[in-house]
């Protein structure tokens, strides 16, 4: 990826340009010391003049009302807010008439920003004041006021915070007034600017020490630039927050988010005052201080997908390249480039107005439909089908340009969603709320309904990804997270009118990614590459989910290392430098699972003989466990010498009646309560109290016979047998009360059990008898 940079031969301002905003993806402003505000046309190369300020006015910040708050276009971004150095910020429109001016400071209005919704105005000044104004230009609060000048200020993501500037410091200030203030060193020179995105929750400074760093929204630094040659004096996120844009004397950057420089240009323009990315976040624009206004693209931008490699070579054009016979083809589209995506069979191309879709078995005729807005920030892919997000919505097509749903949910910003807030499967679409954090919102995709009576999914604590897994039949879907603490945890996404278990599977992960063949997990874990086989037997039995783990490590992994994709054996790196690292991985996994979802036991059994791998047995074990696949499981179990288990396995086999088979299995999974639940809805009354009585759940045992009357003779004789073993007087006033009133005999007992078990066995054998005869007519 890099910046294709234009300059005109001859600056069109005479000063120094101070501020530049973007109307739309192919309009700019720009305002300069010359006192002029100039229109430019991006399709047309045309520069036209808006309006020549009164000669009082110098222009220092620019800022255009929000194009789009909540889906909805408004007529106000007509306007723009433009600060200046008489102590007034003024509300200008498009075609160059000032509606309003404000006295606002005393000295110089350094920064003016509207917040994220468009119902507050933000004007830091040179007096050290921070003052909250209304659209229309009414005061409603000073916020801030400080002995030095706040050079620059951003809204926090919900625009309930304010960053500013205090010398050497960044201070995040909420709007409520008891709440917390988080300040801390951020430089060792004055600080310039600051940006903070509302996507990636990411804040960037810059400032005289020549420097430019990356910090959370708690002030944890997560990057820091080497010693530049010059005061950093302009920076700006890119609306998606993937990368961002840095610009100092003769010096434009192009940075992942992560802090890496993917290019750096050195262009004639003296020292870049501000800098604007256009809405769709592939065209950036700066002011520079000889005059000029520089112009970059990002270009060169490639994707990878098993043996294809697709790279944007210019802006409305994409060569594609078969590394297995290194056939070329060149695929040319109508308008610019904005975002692709290569996965699944199938290129997606999102132009400003349309949508192309390829299958990498014929480029030459794509699927194109027309795109309601042309701001796409995101596309996710899964095996059927495609989703976009846009300023608007979430849009999900077939692969064949059809329209399917379009999920949402009451207070949903679209244009604040990323690839770690939502995720996509075959049949599911889970997005995590930005308002609440530790809500997850589940739908279908097929239709955009609700899941779970459009009641979110709620974690304990606020989330920072997900991640549906992509194989296997819709109930059976799991989702994936990773909380704030780095804690990831796996649930189910269909659940039978009950609370979902949540399950924890792993600590300090970074990011995650599923497998496209399989449902196997890898993440980076505190300098190691862990997968997960097979997560799910956490579900079956968590004793075996660190035996289905394994680890790479390796000191080329790091915190910094994230995930791009997990495609068949491969999982593909991008490192903290901003290399990429392929890591491969065993073959073994993928076909073991290949064997279990179409129930090839045999070939399964064989296929872990042969590579005599603990992991794979013990997947085999937990896979087995989870179809009731006994057999299986009891050889399995076996070779990995989990004795205790193959014993409770051949017991299992052993049950009465199908019934108590499966209430024994849900209880080797933990799951008591829906063991004895069967147990009751089938009638098998004694085989519900043992359940608890083989746990040590007395009370629960006795409460049973009591209340169905039978077997209460039987609970106290076991009791009684477990205090003797131990040496221990019952204490227990319930157990006291019947032991008096009850006569525990244990032949009667012994008796009692033997008809119930015979009872059960003909009962078993009468059903088995009449489904062969159902069957046989």
């Amino acid at each position: 990826m890099r910046l294709k940079t234009s300059l005109l031969q001859e600056p069109k301002h005479k000063e120094l340009v101070s501020c530049v905003g973007w109307t739309t993806a192919d309009e700019l402003f720009s305002c300069s010391e010359d006192h002029q505000i100039l229109r430019w046309n991006l399709l047309t190369t045309e520069t036209t003049p808006v309006v020549k300020l009164p000669e009082d006015i110098y222009p220092i910040d620019l800022h255009f009302f929000p194009k789009t708050i909540g889906g909805k276009k408004q007529n106000q971004n007509e306007v723009f807010v433009l600060t200046s150095t008489d102590g007034k910020f003024h509300l200008v429109t498009k075609l160059g008439r000032i509606e309003k001016s404000v006295e606002a400071h005393k000295g110089a209005v350094l920064a003016g920003r509207w917040n994220h919704d468009g119902t507050a105005l933000v004007t830091a000044g040179e007096d050290g004041q921070i003052k909250i104004w209304s659209k229309s230009g009414m005061l409603r609060s000073t916020l801030i006021s400080q002995g030095s000048a706040v050079y620059s200020v951003a809204w926090g993501p919900n625009s309930d915070r304010i960053l500013y500037t205090s010398g050497r410091q960044l201070v995040i200030k909420p709007l409520q007034p008891s709440a917390k203030v988080i300040q801390w060193k951020a430089h060792d020179g004055l600080i310039l600017k600051v940006d903070w995105n509302s996507v990636n929750d990411l804040i960037l400074s810059g400032a005289e020490d020549c420097k430019y760093k990356v910090w959370n929204s708690f002030g944890r630094l997560l990057y820091s630039s080497s010693l530049c040659d010059y005061p950093i004096t302009s920076l700006s996120w890119a609306p998606d927050g993937e990368v961002f844009s840095v610009g100092s004397f003769d010096t434009l950057r192009l940075c992942d988010k992560t802090g890496w420089s993917h290019a750096l240009e050195k262009p004639n323009t003296g020292s870049i005052f501000s800098l604007a990315w256009s809405a769709d976040g592939i065209q950036l624009a700066g002011a520079c201080g000889n005059g000029h206004v520089i112009f970059a693209h990002v270009v060169e931008q490639h994707w990878e997908w098993k043996n294809f490699e697709v790279s944007l070579t210019k802006r409305r054009t994409m060569q594609v390249r078969n590394v297995m016979n290194n056939a070329v083809d060149v695929l040319e589209f109508r308008d610019r480039v904005i975002k692709a995506s290569l996965a699944y069979g199938h290129l997606v191309v999102a132009t400003s107005l349309q949508c192309y879709i390829y299958n990498t078995r014929n480029w030459n005729t794509p699927v194109i439909f027309d795109l309601k807005e042309g701001t796409v920030s995101l596309i996710l892919q899964a095996e059927k089908h495609v989703l976009l997000v846009d300023g608007a919505g979430l849009y999900i097509f077939s692969y064949e340009g059809r329209l399917i749903s379009t999920p949402k949910f009451p207070g949903m910003r679209a244009s604040i969603l990323n690839a770690q807030s939502i995720s996509l499967s075959n049949d599911i679409v889970a997005i995590r709320d930005k308002t609440d954090e530790k809500a997850i919102f589940l739908f279908e995709a097929t239709t955009g309904k609700a899941l779970r009576d459009g009641k979110p999914l709620i974690h304990v604590l606020e989330v920072a990804e997900v991640a549906l897994d992509q194989c296997g039949p819709s109930n059976e879907r799991k989702i994936a997270l990773i909380d704030k603490n780095r804690d990831l945890y796996l649930t189910s996404v269909h659940h039978l009118g009950r609370e979902p278990k949540i399950c924890k599977i792993g600590s300090m992960v970074h990011n995650i990614a599923w497998n496209d063949a399989a449902n196997i997990l890898c993440g980076v874990q505190d300098k190691q590459l862990r997968l997960w086989h097979y997560p799910s037997v956490v579900f079956t039995d968590k004793d075996l989910l660190p035996k289905t783990q394994h680890i790479k490590d390796g000191s080329e992994f790091s915190h910094t290392s994230h995930i791009l994709r997990f495609v068949g054996n491969t999982v593909t790196l991008r490192q903290g430098d901003g290399s990429l690292m392929y890591s491969n991985v065993l073959a073994y996994p993928v076909l073991l699972h290949e064997y279990s979802s179409a129930a090839r036991w045999d070939d399964a059994l064989r296929l872990c003989g042969f590579a005599k791998d603990p992991c794979l047995w013990a997947c085999l074990a937990g896979m087995a466990m989870a179809n009731r696949e006994l057999t299986t499981a009891e050889m399995a179990y076996a070779a990995i010498g989990e004795v205790q288990k193959v014993l409770y396995v051949n017991l299992i086999k052993e049950q009465p009646s199908k019934e108590s088979s499966l209430a024994h299995i849900l209880r080797f999974s933990g799951q008591v309560q829906e063991a004895e639940a069967a147990l009751l809805q089938t009638g098998l009354i004694y085989q519900a109290i043992k359940v608890n009585m083989d746990l040590f759940n007395w009370e629960r045992a006795l409460e049973l016979a009591v209340k169905h009357k039978t077997h209460v003779d039987t609970v106290l004789a076991y009791r009684t047998k477990y205090l003797e073993k131990f040496g221990r007087e019952e204490t227990s006033k319930r157990f006291l009360q019947y032991a008096d009133a009850v006569e525990v005999d244990w032949e009667k007992i012994q008796a009692k059990i033997e008809m119930e078990v015979t009872k059960e066995r003909e009962n078993a054998a009468n059903a088995s008898v009449r489904s062969s005869t159902v069957s046989r007519r």
